[in-house]
């Protein structure tokens, strides 16, 4: 950032990480008295400016600090995404601007509130739910919910929103996903054995360390999954689109992958033996050190 001040005009030349902005002292030190930002224009610290043009440098990024400029002219939060919230806060911590952080912080615990009530069940609601013997959640709406570590094996999931759930360590075992839309949900380490998830979307979703012994992933949209060090042994996945997934370390011994898309998938070390790849085309899958005895490579593309 490089800072200029014309003592005539209370004019302020800033330029962060690249990015010219133009200001006023006013504008830097009465909102936020207290930031690093008033500090540096309160009169009591010597600033450095460029010899040419006059701007101050500060070595951040610029993406955001027109965001921060109006923050001090109006003390208006942004309306920004989760993402670009995040980014804003950090600088905001680095300004030292404490209106803003906590403006920030406020703008995003009213968005996870509003994300809990439109969730149709709480994690109390599904421990009551489990407790009964036959357990049918088709077509609920539970995205966002942490069901870490429960025991929710034979539960019938089928068609629900389960976009960002939490279920690592859970016991999953032959629960069934059928078409759900689960984009990002995590199952690390959790108990996948026997699972139906057949045209469920996965896109995105951490299953690194999982048992999928057996599992049904026929038709399953897995672009962008992690299967590292995963159990997949004699699981099904016909036609599974598995393009940029990671299965690096993971067991596929006696996996049917009959049609599956691997494109620029990573396959490092994974154990393939016996695995069925018959006219699967290989072109593009990274295979570097991985186990092939045995696997049906009739027709494959390599």
């Amino acid at each position: 950032m490089t800072m200029y001040s014309d003592s005539s005009s209370s004019i302020v030349r800033l330029n962060i990480g690249g990015k010219k902005f133009c200001t006023t002292i006013d504008t830097l030190t009465q909102r936020e008295p207290h930031s690093m930002l008033a500090a540096m224009f309160s009169g009591r610290h010597t600033v450095c400016k460029d010899s040419e043009k006059g701007y101050v440098f500060v070595d951040r990024d610029g993406k955001h600090f027109r965001h921060v400029l109006n923050w001090l002219r109006d003390g208006v939060v942004p309306n920004l995404s989760d993402l670009e919230c995040s980014e804003l806060l950090r600088e905001a911590e680095y300004f030292q601007l404490l209106g803003l952080v906590d403006g920030i912080t406020e703008v995003l615990n009213k968005r996870k509130e509003d994300e809990e009530m439109d969730t149709e069940l709480t994690r109390t609601d599904i421990i009551k739910c489990v407790q009964s013997e036959k357990v049918r959640l088709r077509g609920v709406n539970l995205s966002g919910l942490d069901l870490s570590k429960l025991d929710l094996s034979f539960v019938d999931f089928s068609y629900a929103c389960l976009k960002n759930v939490f279920f690592s360590r859970a016991n999953l075992h032959c629960a069934k996903f059928r078409d759900v839309d689960a984009e990002n949900t995590i199952f690390h380490n959790a108990t996948l054995r026997e699972c139906e998830f057949t045209g469920a979307n996965l896109r995105g979703a951490l299953l690194a360390g999982a048992n999928l012994q057996s599992a049904n992933l026929q038709d399953a949209c897995l672009v962008d999954c992690s299967f590292c060090g995963a159990d997949l042994r004699s699981a099904h996945l016909q036609t599974a689109d598995l393009t940029n997934a990671n299965l690096e370390g993971a067991n596929l011994e006696g996996a049917n992958l009959k049609g599956a898309k691997l494109n620029n998938a990573n396959l490092k070390g994974a154990n393939l033996q016996r695995a069925y790849l018959r006219h699967v085309n290989l072109r593009g899958t990274h295979l570097e050190g991985a186990k092939l005895d045995g696997a049906n490579l009739l027709g494959a593309i390599r």
